[in-house]
């Protein structure tokens, strides 16, 4: 996962050393989402126009990626093993869920933009879940990933404010206090759970063995430890 923001101007992302390949998505495919203000994604010789919360899907081989005006994006990247048609998801284009309750204080709307009822990947799956007013519990119960990990992105905090984000093995848990902006990473063992003050969004990427959204194991709070 990274972070581009071009400030009115221009970036472009292609080789990484890390990588070892001529071109940074030559064998990987990328999802962006733009949580700043209008910006625009170039690459394979086409060009997107992104509002805040637009999601763009770059398939495997895009080659060179210029992120140009005043989009703050963040991008999450994994291995492919085939190419698949770029694509531009608008907010209006996602597949919206809600789910949770005021009464268990996690009423919350989910929206799932690469995802195999939007459109198909290989391995990335991507989306963000927004808190309701008065809400502050995001997915629970908490749940792991026995065949994939997940990377969150906590966005549209106020600058004081924190979300306790809640990881490690459900019997040994661990907390993290993140502000607005930061990330973590939950490997497949870990559990994903956070209480925040005041309203805030988490950006979700998952990739591993499959692309199923349902694939996961829940963990009541009576048994976290």
């Amino acid at each position: 996962m990274g972070g581009a923001v071009p400030d009115g101007g221009s970036l472009t992302l292609d080789q990484i050393a890390e990588t070892k390949t001529p071109s940074f998505l030559d064998r990987r495919e990328m999802g962006i989402v733009n949580i700043g203000g209008p910006g625009r994604i170039e690459a394979a010789g086409e060009g997107w126009d992104l509002a805040e919360g637009d999601v763009l899907y770059l398939g495997m081989g895009a080659g060179p990626v210029t992120f140009l005006g005043q989009g703050r994006f963040y991008l999450t990247s994994a291995p492919a093993h085939r190419a698949l048609p770029h694509r531009l998801i608008t907010v209006a284009e996602a597949k919206h869920v809600h789910m949770g309750a005021v009464e268990t204080s996690n009423k919350r709307t989910i929206k799932q933009f690469i995802h195999p009822l939007v459109m198909e990947s290989c391995q990335l799956v991507l989306g963000y879940t927004t808190l309701e007013d008065g809400s502050v519990w995001n997915t629970i119960p908490s749940h792991v990933h026995d065949r994939r990990m997940e990377a969150y992105l906590y966005h549209g905090m106020a600058p004081e404010a924190r979300v306790l984000h809640l990881m490690g093995e459900p019997q040994e848990t661990r907390h993290l206090f993140v502000a607005n902006e930061q990330a973590v990473l939950s490997p497949s063992w870990s559990i994903h759970s956070g209480a925040g003050i005041g309203g805030y969004t988490f950006i979700w990427a998952m990739a591993g063995d499959n692309v199923d959204y349902t694939d996961m194991d829940f963990i009541q709070p009576e048994d976290l430890r």
